[in-house]
């Protein structure tokens, strides 16, 4: 996003334009001690997408986008292990983006840096730069070598891209993150020391202790935090904070700066004045202003023949000393002054640029691309587990186009849902060129392990696996399948958690008359529900509008089976057509204006009860007959009418980044539309038309204590020419007393208190954006007896706006743009033929209310398997033929081993070079819950005993250094108030050679390169 995001741009266009001779300019200069020394830091902005697609901005194509003007704001910079804050400001306006053209800003930089060795620059996005990289013939390639290695070119952040910090999860930073880093590994042998996050809309504490202290970043800068936080903070002179983001891992750091436009006496007081007014802010005698905005570079010799000539004159001057710099000098400059810093907790949301302007509304923007991502992490990080299982095939398909796809998409303009449509397109399009060569790796890996005990030269295997990416959309080709000849549905199912799962499956069929059967040949249980007409509406419109044509069949039901599949492993099931029918689920339809007012509707097979007022066709309780919670609960729906942005004096309008609510207003079915009942032996569904645009499942299941809710909402209405913002609340009698609690990246449990702010003393202008805060694992609030949860299947926003209720934005449709620069309305529409109309979601949500204390063992155990579902693959056989002739159960682990209760297992890769990247999480945080928030042993033996381990080397979490060395590079940050040394934090120890057991203390991540002898 360039709009609300010049990186500090001080272009100061022409020093000395009277000048006509030659000079050689002085650039030489070095910190000064003892003066106050201004560290100028050229550099560029290049976002992997926004306004232009990712190519277009690579290549300078498509010129006739362009942005017109640039608002105020500030940035500050954060420091791990001890991390500070400063404060930068940019006064750019006007400045036009039309030419925007990556290739160009590396093209024009090397030449500039190699004419003046005193010339510094810092380079971020990764997906930009290895690109420009692999163009490169060698002699440029070892000059830009020699330029890293010297220290002028220095490569920061590291990621492919400045990835978001509200709408990622973390395994998704992990990823994408660990791409950029081992790259520049390999290339350049170094490893980034800064964490550079100077766009995203606000800051979360994943961030600060994960992707900062745990990569290895010595300090860590960012932009955008609250303008009321912001104005405190330069008061009290507490730009510059230690950061702790988790209470149980420990500390980060942050930092800020000033800047200004130009004749040489006018101009060296101006950077004189605005240099001691940066220090009045900030501690020490060290500022930093970063020199450049977006795209800036592409005539990189202007840049900086100007910049020599500000240094020249202002050193000259000898009131100040200038100087070329970078992040790691200007850090280590700070270190050096030995300084203490005070302590920031928490994160950094909702962030506010100004009053009435809460970027909150991005947090749910685009929950398709959300959906999306959400889906294809999870499906990412199965593929590599059957990859390395399967061994990896160096000339064939892998997962590397989806892992480069995925890792551009966690862009803090991409999956935020803040990009031009187009490029949203673009995004969507990587995704799914990056799924279908993953599918082929899915595909040919079962194929493989299931050929024979030895998976050795498997070759091209007989058996051809479909899978069912549209299964959302009530849509699965292979399983809509006629059965009736005698062949049989071979359904596998691959489990990628480390441990043993059961859960059950659905998935669309043709007719009744089908069984169900183990690998063993036992019948399973299973249940037939029809496939209602809501659902056959969206398969028909979407399926045309994904693969430009329309089913030929259509399936009458939905079969649902269990299935019990062991860790890291698959089991077969078999679907064969029958003389009898399955369970079919009884059918209760229930009209509101023929029920009595004292009839009530239970549903539910198993110890969850949901019950439900037949005259009201409501919700209205949740009954737990093991856990023996008896509560009301109501679910309904609301919207929050978009503002326009034409109040007089106050023109901010509701749009792709913020959430400006301009009323709200309750949901209500109209007529008399009845709510329908399905009821069988592994779950039972209550289907209700909210309207005629929200439909609503809720399913509970025989073996689960939770609810399922399926939302399908859209298209949302406009007609009316008003902009909706879609919520579904869950009302209860909890008295949470403002207080409930939202993930940070689908980690720590952060507290959060309506209408409060614990850094500064809030003035509430928004009480119900101000309040929003980014979900991407759950959101849940208590009282002194019981806990109400709820998880979330994408990214979305959320809050608790009353006592005892939480709410989820799940949709949004906008008419006007919030003038961030996008410059479009969020108006998804979707086209077929000639038929366009506003985008319909289908999404999910689940939802638990357990005693005080027995929560977090459900919000972290089925939080792992919603993020990582099944896998399930097709093919057909006849007769027993294909179950005869292959392995029809597979476990990669040890048949009598799973991971502890409080662990999983987040990356399982073979690497280019035969090693494989492991990396394992503990799942609580201390405190958390009373027996799983303890240390975790796991065995690598028994993880791993198909393969002799040689080598085990513990990694830093983006495995570009062992972590002996990153720990002992690391840069220890003074406290203020405290002692000097650092709060002790619990850590597993090392591993040992000869027993390879790894232990993980409360939230700690351990990454390992292993290197194996041999498979057995």
């Amino acid at each position: 996003m360039a709009i609300l995001k010049a990186c500090f741009f001080i272009f100061l266009m022409c020093i000395l334009c009277v000048e006509s001779k030659y000079m050689v300019y002085n650039t030489s200069p070095s910190i000064v001690p003892g003066k106050l020394n201004v560290h100028l830091v050229p550099h560029t902005h290049d976002d992997v997408g926004w306004l232009k697609t990712v190519d277009q901005y690579y290549v300078g194509s498509n010129n006739s986008i362009q942005v017109s003007s640039f608002f105020l704001f500030s940035y500050f910079i954060a420091f791990w292990v001890i991390t500070y804050v400063w404060f930068f400001t940019s006064k750019i306006s006007s400045i036009d983006l039309q030419g925007a053209c990556v290739q160009n800003v590396l093209d024009s930089l090397v030449p500039s840096l190699l004419a003046n060795k005193n010339r510094k620059f810092i380079y971020v996005e990764q997906a930009f730069f290895q690109r420009w990289w692999r163009n490169q013939n060698e002699a440029i390639q070892n000059t830009v070598k020699q330029l890293v290695s010297s220290g002028q070119l220095e490569l920061i952040n590291g990621g492919m891209c400045m990835h978001d910090e509200a709408a990622t999860h973390y395994i998704d930073m992990i990823d994408q993150t660990t791409l950029g880093h081992r790259f520049i590994k390999e290339e350049f042998n170094v490893t980034p020391r800064i964490g550079w996050q100077i766009d995203p809309f606000g800051h979360s504490a994943v961030q600060a202790y994960l992707l900062g202290a745990e990569v290895g970043f010595d300090s860590f800068f960012f932009g955008r935090i609250d303008y009321q936080d912001r104005a405190k903070r330069k008061n009290e002179k507490t730009l510059e904070v230690i950061w702790r983001g988790s209470k149980s891992l420990g500390s980060s750091a942050q930092d800020d700066v000033e800047l200004f436009d130009y004749n040489v006496a006018e101009r060296v007081n101006e950077f004189v004045s605005a240099a001691i007014s940066q220090a009045n802010i900030t501690r020490t005698n060290h500022v930093m202003w970063t020199m450049g905005t977006d795209f800036k570079y592409q005539y990189a010799e202007s840049w900086f023949k100007e910049m020599d000539k500000f240094i020249h004159y202002v050193n000259q001057d000898g009131r100040v000393n200038a100087l070329y710099s970078t992040p790691s000098i200007y850090t280590d400059a700070k270190f050096a002054t030995n300084e203490a810093w005070p302590i920031k907790t928490g994160d950094f949301f909702p962030y506010a640029d100004r009053v009435n302007a809460y970027w909150t509304g991005y947090f749910t923007s685009r929950p398709a691309i959300k959906g999306y991502v959400r889906t294809l992490s999870a499906y990412y990080l199965a593929a590599r587990q059957l990859e390395f299982f399967n061994g990896r095939n160096k000339a064939g398909p892998s997962t590397d186009y989806l892992a480069d796809a995925l890792a551009i998409a966690q862009h803090h303009d991409a999956v935020t849902g803040t990009e031009k449509q187009h490029v949203a397109h673009d995004y969507a399009k990587r995704l799914a060129i990056g799924y279908t060569e993953a599918e082929e790796v899915v595909a040919t890996s079962l194929a493989c392990m299931a050929k024979s005990t030895s998976r050795i030269g498997c070759g091209s295997p007989m058996t051809q696996f479909q899978q069912c990416p549209l299964l959302n959309i009530s849509y699965c080709a292979p399983s809509e399948v006629d059965l009736s000849s005698g062949k049989s549905l071979v359904v596998v199912i691959y489990n990628p958690l480390g441990w043993k799962r059961e859960d059950v499956i659905r998935i669309p069929v043709m007719n009744e008359n089908v069984t169900v059967s183990d690998s063993g040949g036992n019948k399973i249980e299973s249940q037939l529900l029809p496939l209602l007409s809501a659902s056959l509406s969206i398969r028909h419109f979407y399926s045309m509008a994904y693969l430009g044509k329309s089913s030929s069949v259509t399936p009458k039901y939905w079969l649902a089976f269990s299935a019990s599949v062991p860790p890291l492993g698959y089991n077969s099931y078999i679907i064969s057509s029958s003389k009898s029918t399955a369970t079919s689920s009884e059918m209760q339809i229930v009209y509101k204006s023929e029920v009595s007012q004292n009839d009530t509707i239970e549903v539910g097979p198993g110890n969850l009860k949901l019950v439900y007022s037949g005259s009201e066709g409501k919700l209205t309780h949740y009954i737990n007959s093991r856990s023996l919670v008896k509560t009301s609960v109501e679910k309904s729906y609301t919207y929050h009418s978009g503002d326009d942005g034409k109040k007089k004096n106050d023109l901010q309008a509701s749009g792709a980044y913020i959430f400006r609510p301009n009323g709200t207003y309750p949901i209500q079915s109209t007529g008399q539309i009845p709510f329908t009942v399905l009821r069988g032996p592994l779950l039972d569904e209550v289907h209700e038309q909210i309207n005629e645009w929200i439909y609503q499942i809720t399913r509970v299941y025989k073996g689960k204590e939770h609810a399922e809710v399926e939302f399908t909402v859209g298209p949302i209405p406009i007609d009316d020419g008003i902009g909706k913002e879609v919520v579904t609340q869950i009302t209860t009698k909890i008295k949470s007393n403002k207080t409930f609690y939202t993930d940070s990246n689908g980690r720590d449990f952060i507290e959060r208190i309506r209408d409060y702010r614990k850094d500064w003393e809030l003035e509430v202008n928004q009480p119900v954006a101000g309040n929003y805060y980014p979900i991407n694992l759950g959101i849940y609030l208590k009282d002194e007896s019981t806990e109400l949860s709820i998880l979330v299947d994408r990214s979305v926003g959320g809050s608790s706006i009353a006592d005892g209720q939480l709410e989820l934005m799940v949709h949004r449709r906008l008419l006007y743009d919030d003038s961030r620069g996008v410059g479009e309305a969020l108006n998804e529409t979707v086209c077929v033929l000639d038929e366009c109309t506003g985008l319909t979601i289908v999404g999910k949500y689940f939802l638990k209310i357990d005693p005080l204390g027995e929560g977090a063992k459900w919000r972290r155990s089925v939080g792992q398997e919603i993020y990582s579902p099944f896998l399930l693959a097709f093919t057909e056989q006849d007769g027993d033929s294909w179950t005869n002739s292959h392995v029809s159960t597979f476990s990669g682990m040890d048949p009598s081993y799973a991971l502890p209760d409080n662990v999983a297992l987040l990356t399982l890769q073979e690497l280019e070079d035969g090693k494989v990247l492991f990396r394992l999480a503990h799942l609580y945080e201390i405190g958390e819950d009373k027996d799983l928030s303890v240390m975790a042993t796991v065995e690598l033996e028994k993880v791993f005993p198909h393969q002799k381990i040689n080598k085990v080397t513990e990694m830093s979490l983006s495995a570009n250094q062992e972590r002996s060395e990153m720990e002992k590079k690391r840069l220890v940050w003074k406290v203020e108030g405290s002692s000097g040394e650092e709060p002790k934090v619990v850590r597993g120890g090392p591993v040992d050679s000869s027993t390879l057991v790894v232990e993980l203390a409360p939230m700690e991540i351990r990454t390992f390169v292993i290197d194996f002898d041999y498979r057995r």
